[in-house]
């Protein structure tokens, strides 16, 4: 993980907002989400590990599932998770069609330095897009 310092950084938004100005870029809310925190994740490249661009937030007036929550960002960070490509023969689910993937070989695993830059870059764009 790989912590990028931003000008977004303790900025509040409706969650809304925030979701209309940032989905048309490629940002999803991921999947770990609770009801008073969050992450929005960038999908960088998935060629020999998915690499994301992470934007944490914490609910600050209501909580994430109801209408007109706000949120506040906090510092974006790299993470790279590194996986074994194909299906997981040794997967214990009583319904093999939910969970067929391996788990992540390692879900902080190194960063690689040619997306570092990268990262910066789209970081830089965030700003830009939620100064306006």
């Amino acid at each position: 993980m790989i912590e990028v310092p931003s000008q977004i950084e303790n900025q509040q938004y409706k969650l809304i907002d925030l979701e209309k100005k940032l989905k048309p870029l490629g940002y999803d809310i991921g999947g770990n989400w609770d009801y008073d925190h969050g992450y929005f994740d960038y999908k960088m490249d998935d060629e020999v590990s998915y690499l994301f661009l992470r934007v944490p937030f914490s609910a600050v007036k209501g909580m994430l599932d109801q209408r007109g929550v706000v949120v506040q960002l906090g510092r974006p960070f790299l993470l790279s998770h590194k996986y074994n490509k194909g299906l997981d023969d040794e997967a214990i689910d009583p319904n093999p069609w939910v969970n067929q993937f391996q788990a992540p070989v390692d879900s902080d695993a190194q960063f690689p330095q040619q997306w570092i830059l990268t990262g910066q870059d789209l970081v830089k764009e965030l700003e830009a897009v939620l100064q306006d």
